[in-house]
């Protein structure tokens, strides 16, 4: 019995790691990134004309080219110190790119519970959407 338990623990981990595609990971990697203030690591997922909603918060705009940049570099001033929880995450993949819905808290002495939606066409990101999401930290 201890056996059959410890075969489908391991079965079910596998599977639970084989379900995150490539987009998954690069969201993941993504979010890391903010989270440590690694503003050169998350710019350099943007294709050159990617677009960052940035909804609610101090941020709040619509960001293009080198103003993406400057966005992350802002936000990783004002919020150093973080730790990325991806409460749930989704990804949507077809033949030309692939969507990833996550719900991420990022938190030092402050919460900042976002609804991230990131589109990746050819490896790189293309269209973001962060936005606030105070339900989150329900």
């Amino acid at each position: 019995m201890k056996t059959l338990f410890a075969a489908i623990t391991i079965l079910s981990a596998a599977a639970s790691t084989a379900l995150a595609g490539p987009a998954g990971d690069m969201a993941k990697a993504h979010i890391e990134a903010i989270a440590k203030g690694d503003s050169a690591a998350v710019t350099a997922a943007y294709a050159p004309s990617a677009t960052l909603h940035w909804v609610g918060g101090p941020l709040d705009g619509t960001y293009t080219g080198p103003e993406i940049a400057a966005t992350w570099a802002k936000f990783a001033k004002a919020q150093t110190g973080l730790k990325a929880t991806i409460v749930e995450m989704r990804e949507s993949v077809n033949s030309k790119g692939a969507t990833v819905v996550a719900d991420v808290v990022f938190a030092n002495d402050n919460k900042i519970p976002v609804r991230y939606v990131m589109m990746f066409r050819d490896g790189t990101l293309t269209d973001e959407i962060w936005q606030i999401d105070p339900a989150l930290e329900k």
